[in-house]
C-alpha cells in the first residue's frame, strides 16, 4: 500500500518498534504458518503494515531459526503479473506479493492466522524460485 509521503507518520512507527525490539516472548511457528505482522511504515513501493500495529499477514517461506524467517506479506489486492502469486486462504482469494519477500524478525509476529495447504505453499516455492534464479 502506497501512503502518501506527507501523512507517513514514521514516528509512530519507531515508538512501536522500540517496543517489538524489546519483546522477550518466545514465538513458535514453522513454515506454511500465515501469522499478522508488525511490518512497519516503510520507504518508497516497500509494502506497509496497516492500522497502529501497522499489520499484514505474512507468509513464512523458510524458517531459519526461531528468530528469524523468510516471508512474504500478502494482499486482498489480487494483481496479475509474475510478482504476485494468486491463493486461496481462509476461503478468501489474496496475493503473495513475491516481489516483497524478505527476512523477518519473529518479534515482528503478533498473532497466528493459519496455515497455507502443501499444493499452494509449493506453488509459491517454486514461483520464488523461477524469480530469483530467472528459471
Amino acid at each position: 500500500m502506497n501512503i502518501p509521503e506527507a501523512t507517513k507518520n514514521f514516528d509512530d512507527w519507531n515508538t512501536l518498534k522500540k517496543k517489538l525490539d524489546e519483546n522477550r516472548r518466545a514465538v513458535i511457528f514453522k513454515e506454511r504458518d500465515v501469522w499478522w505482522c508488525s511490518i512497519g511504515l516503510n520507504v518508497g513501493h516497500e509494502e506497509n503494515g496497516k492500522n497502529q500495529f501497522f499489520t499484514r499477514p505474512v507468509l513464512v517461506v523458510r524458517k531459519f531459526n526461531r528468530h528469524l524467517f523468510f516471508g512474504i506479506p500478502l494482499t486482498t489486492k489480487i494483481k496479475e503479473n509474475k510478482y504476485y502469486h494468486r491463493i486461496t486462504f481462509k476461503d478468501e482469494g489474496q496475493c503473495a506479493m513475491l516481489s516483497q519477500l524478505k527476512i523477518f524478525e519473529s518479534k515482528r509476529m503478533r498473532s497466528r492466522m493459519g496455515e497455507l495447504p502443501h499444493r499452494q505453499f509449493n506453488e509459491i516455492r517454486k514461483k520464488i524460485a523461477e524469480m530469483i534464479l530467472g528459471e
